[in-house]
């Protein structure tokens, strides 16, 4: 998922490389998140027209 953290590669405590690498991989999961939701809705959006349709088509 991510690659190997080894470290910051300058001058950083130990608690501010973990604060970074736990930053960016906060980001990276929000972005996987916000992706998964527009196509969520994308689907809903087509279920919700392939479901009235298919209603309208009953109905004629």
């Amino acid at each position: 998922m991510f690659p190997p953290f080894f470290g910051c590669g300058d001058s950083s405590t130990p608690q501010e490389c973990r604060r970074r690498h736990q930053e960016r991989k906060l980001h990276t999961l929000t972005f996987w998140r916000d992706g998964l939701e527009r196509q969520l809705a994308a689907i809903n959006a087509a279920i919700n027209t392939l479901e009235r349709q298919m209603q309208d088509s009953a109905d004629a």
